[in-house]
């Protein structure tokens, strides 16, 4: 029988730690702490989930209030100690649903990351996936480059001999000053179609999370920056969060030299894994422009559980679902273009250094 306990955000790290199980940072007090000082966010709770008395997983939840109504979000969460079976992962399905019903008469629905699509729903909102790259960053900068496929030791030798970027760790002075950094987003932004995400959501986060947690690699020319990403980092893994890169530089290999430096930075430090967070398959298309770039660096992809919905509100949940569907209906068709491009959301991986 699945039982779910509510702990402090330092219970479930510790509990979490005495089981062997690998938190992602978005399971962590410190990503709680960075989103209670988000507009509209706040920490719900931070559960133990026990199966017959033993403990299989852990989960922290984010209140998510937007458009006038409340839904719980957990980002890699729950994180399991191993992957559960159906069955099981259904039991706790249904127990947590149980348990945040009896505890907040507000919440319209979960969101959380789950192997199975039983139960769930696709989500409204942002663009999950089930597949990224991860690279073993141990051993060195040239055992790096050994694991990586023919085409990305060929990219990465190239960039280190020819491009003109010069990279360095640039957390301090993005954490003073975030202004040069962003206007190569917003940049980017245009020339891939999205809007530009605040530039308070970079620095809010960078300032939250501190240099332990979250970092700033930066490639420039001349002076000035041409292309940047943000790595979150905890335990033994870094994540690579955000990117974004100046059209100009496209073509004189900025990302791969960028990449290869962060990740090379990185292993000397320690870190083991650097999840280069989504790419794209049938299940989430509109990624599918990143896997030219991300999976040339790792022989194989990993498949994750992706996050769906779960309605506890099964009514209003459902009125969600029948006004999103309107909306799409009335939406004009756009022509089609040469090369498609990702639609970015919040939850969407970092997807412009190509």
């Amino acid at each position: 029988m699945i039982t779910i306990e509510r702990v402090t955000p330092q219970t479930l790290e510790k509990e979490a730690a005495a089981n062997g199980i690998d938190l992602p940072i978005e399971q962590t007090a410190v990503w709680a702490d960075f989103q209670s000082g988000v507009a509209g966010r706040a920490p719900w709770g931070s559960l133990l989930i026990r199966d017959n008395d033993t403990l299989v997983a852990v989960i922290s939840l984010i209140d998510m209030e937007t458009h006038g109504y409340h839904y719980l979000r957990s980002v890699h969460g729950p994180a399991w100690k191993t992957k559960p079976s159906e069955a099981q992962e259904q039991a706790m399905i249904k127990a947590l649903a149980d348990f945040v019903k009896l505890h907040d008469k507000h919440v319209a629905f979960l969101r959380i990351d789950t192997w199975t699509d039983k139960g769930t729903y696709p989500v409204l909102s942002t663009v999950p996936y089930n597949e990224t790259v991860v690279l073993d960053i141990t051993g060195g900068d040239e055992a790096l480059l050994a694991r990586m496929k023919k085409r990305g030791r060929r990219d990465v030798r190239k960039a280190l001999r020819e491009s003109p970027a010069e990279v360095a760790d640039e957390t301090a002075q993005a954490t003073q000053d975030f202004a040069d950094y962003y206007a190569v987003m917003v940049e980017t932004a245009k020339r891939d179609g999205f809007t530009a995400a605040p530039m308070s959501d970079y620095t809010d986060m960078i300032k939250a999370l501190g240099p332990d947690h979250c970092r700033v690699f930066a490639a420039r020319i001349d002076g000035k920056v041409v292309a940047w990403t943000i790595m979150t980092t905890h335990g033994k893994t870094a994540v690579y969060y955000y990117a974004s890169m100046l059209t100009s530089v496209r073509r004189q290999h900025v990302p791969d030299k960028l990449l290869y430096f962060a990740a090379c930075t990185l292993g000397q430090e320690g870190y083991e894994k650097l999840d280069l967070m989504g790419i794209g398959n049938d299940f989430a298309p509109s990624l599918k422009s990143l896997n030219d770039f991300k999976t040339k660096f790792a022989p194989d992809t990993v498949t994750i559980a992706a996050g769906r919905d779960i309605p506890i509100k099964r009514g209003f949940y459902q009125m969600l679902r029948m006004v999103q569907n309107v909306r799409h209906a009335l939406k004009p068709k756009k022509k089609a273009k040469a090369k498609a491009q990702p639609t970015p959301a919040k939850e969407q991986p970092a997807s412009t250094a190509k």
